[in-house]
């Protein structure tokens, strides 16, 4: 052998070091899905995704630098405490979705000290992974090339699941199962680490047994990881499931109750059955009856088909836009049998055009214009929704209003969310449109508010359909009157830049919730 094949011989790199580094990849992958897992969660169960996605970020990598510094104690048997590491990542970070769902269903005045304590310890604990395979590599590796290629596995690991969690992995598997896929992924690399250093190892049996009952544990959560999510979600919301999917966006659950169907996304009631007729009469009707002849209509929001049934009850409506971004929602309501039958078929319908994209993105590219637009969006919880409450989107929804058209807004509750809902109207009037607020009583919400934004003044309609259940044009008037707790306060305007209302909302709605 010459001395270049020798020397290409010494560079290339031994099975050892690629399997360690192909743990590298792993470990990355496994620990930024725990991170993502638990900050879902998070905003799943206590809402305003951005502030829970931060803290458990931050809490995480806080975590992982005390792993990190804590690694310096690790000073002989280096496979031996990577393995257990491992071992302890995959069981306590693969369980840590099942272990929350489940805390929230059972104790959930538990949730939010057990989520940051779980997130503490698995960040610990995957801190300390990489430093120690960087110190078993070393035997070998020149530190120069050791930092490079050990740094290029980790972040294409945490790329990869970057991309995988929300595109395939939740909606595909939901966060249990994805929690305890990656779980095994984490115990099979011990098992990995055990045979590679089965020749280093103390007591080699014990840990060959740990990692079998590990897996096991695993695999066993994996395998029952519907009924885990079933038994969870059923104490959750106190009635049988028919529908539980998860999306890309949210997860969505139909339970059938005494009182009917009711419909919650990501926790939150968005309608029950037994009074959603008094909401999407009070939501579509004043605006429909008032423009008198509306042929084009759009539905933002509304996925459920509910305002598009109360549009359909116009005859002179030739063509309804429903844009809504979540195309599981539209497909469910669509085809579900018990789901459809609420909307009376209305998805269906073909004057019904569908649109499964962001409603922000499509005011901005449409070039259409609408009697009548029905903006049907859930509460601002969270800041991806609260952009489609701000000045910006008014202006974009102003720009779509035919000259005389109108727009309906719900706008939460004017009672127990009341500077919040007066920031709304503030908002549509900074923009330049007449905003006339009203009310109406809902029992599974309570005192629940709505604006009517357009060019001209909203009046007084001179009919509505015959066979509505709530309104008639008698009662009409009395929603356009604001007792002396819900008459307006002062209320910033809602920005892009500040979006002040989903603070607001969440200390005003935490306040309703505290005991």
């Amino acid at each position: 052998m010459s001395h270049a094949e020798r020397a290409a011989a010494a560079r290339a790199p031994r099975p050892l070091e690629v399997a360690l580094l192909a743990s590298v990849f792993v470990v990355a992958a496994c620990g930024l899905v725990y991170e993502l897992a638990a900050g879902a969660l998070a905003s799943y169960v206590l809402g305003d995704s951005v502030l829970q996605f931060s803290t458990i970020i931050g809490t995480y990598l806080f975590a992982m630098g005390v792993g990190s510094w804590l690694s310096r104690f690790f000073e002989r048997q280096l496979p031996a405490h990577f393995l257990r590491i491992e071992l302890l990542v995959a069981l306590v970070g693969g369980s840590m979705p099942a272990v929350l769902f489940i805390a929230n269903a059972w104790q959930p005045g538990a949730f939010r000290l057990l989520l940051y304590g779980l997130v503490l310890l698995v960040g610990v604990l995957v801190g300390l992974e990489i430093p120690l395979v960087m110190r078993i590599l070393k035997r070998n590796i020149a530190l120069r090339e050791l930092v490079s290629q050990v740094l290029t596995f980790d972040y294409l690991g945490a790329l990869a699941v970057s991309v995988a969690f929300p595109l395939l992995l939740v909606p595909q598997l939901g966060l249990i199962r994805t929690g305890l896929l990656f779980g095994v992924m984490n115990a099979a690399v011990a098992v990995w680490a055990l045979w590679l250093f089965r020749d280093e190892l103390r007591r080699f049996a014990a840990h060959a047994v740990a990692c079998g009952l590990v897996l096991a544990t695993l695999l066993a959560g994996l395998a029952g990881a519907q009924t885990i999510t079933t038994l969870a979600e059923d104490r959750f919301y106190q009635a049988p499931i028919i529908v539980a999917e998860s999306s890309p966006w949210q997860r969505i659950v139909v339970t059938q109750g005494r009182s009917g169907l009711r419909l919650y996304l990501n926790g939150n009631l968005q309608f029950a059955e037994a009074d959603e007729y008094r909401y999407h009469e009070a939501l579509v009707h004043p605006v429909m009856a008032a423009h008198g002849a509306p042929r084009k209509v759009a539905v933002l929001g509304g996925g459920d088909g509910m305002a598009v049934r109360e549009v359909l009850r116009y005859p002179g409506v030739e063509s309804i836009t429903l844009v809504e971004l979540d195309p599981n929602m539209t497909r469910l309501f669509a085809q579900h049998p018990s789901l459809a039958r609420l909307n009376g078929g209305a998805l269906a319908s073909p004057k019904v055009k569908l649109v499964n994209t962001d409603a922000f993105k499509w005011l901005e590219e449409s070039r259409e214009h609408f009697d009548v637009v029905i903006v049907d969006f859930p509460d601002p919880t969270n800041f991806s929704v609260g952009k489609l409450y701000t000045n910006s989107f008014y202006a974009l929804l102003g720009e779509r209003l035919s000259a005389g058209g109108y727009a309906a807004v719900q706008t939460t509750s004017p009672l127990l969310a009341r500077r919040s809902f007066w920031t709304v109207v503030a908002t549509i009037e900074s923009t330049g449109l007449v905003a006339t607020p009203y009310h109406a009583h809902v029992p599974s919400f309570g005192e629940w508010g709505f604006v009517v934004a357009s060019r001209r003044p909203w009046h007084q309609p001179e009919a509505l359909p015959g066979d509505l259940r709530y309104l008639t044009l008698t009662t009409l008037p009395q929603l356009f009157d604001f007792p002396r707790d819900m008459t307006r306060v002062p209320a910033e305007v809602n920005r892009l830049s500040n979006q002040v209302l989903v603070t607001t909302y969440e200390r005003e709605w935490g306040k309703v919730h505290q005991p």
